[in-house]
């Protein structure tokens, strides 16, 4: 069976990328280059969130460059979920306490 070109594109585009010249960081290292606790690095693997993460047999370890994309991905963000709100606070409550009130 032959293959096209742009099926071998594909397939490298799916293939994980050579490390030859990336340093693997401990959740120590990575939490230290963050600059954040190791807790917050482990939390953020439990739910699925923060710099790309794997096991290399019972151990977690980044991609320097992996965690280092993350954080511009992350400063590129402008809407995050910690902005606050610039929708006005609900009315209900405000009126609920007048009524008492008076």
């Amino acid at each position: 069976m032959t293959t096209t070109p742009d099926a071998d594109r594909a397939d490298q585009d799916r293939r994980p990328s050579n490390h030859e010249d990336d340093e693997m960081l401990t959740i120590t290292e990575a939490a230290a280059l963050l600059r954040l606790p190791e807790a917050t690095l482990r939390y953020w693997r439990h739910i699925g969130s923060g710099p790309h993460s794997f096991r290399l047999g019972r151990h977690v370890r980044y991609w320097r460059t992996q965690v280092v994309a993350w954080v511009d991905e992350q400063s590129q963000d402008t809407h995050g979920p910690h902005e606050r709100s610039s929708r006005p606070a609900p009315t209900e409550d405000r009126d609920r306490h007048s009524r008492r009130a008076g």
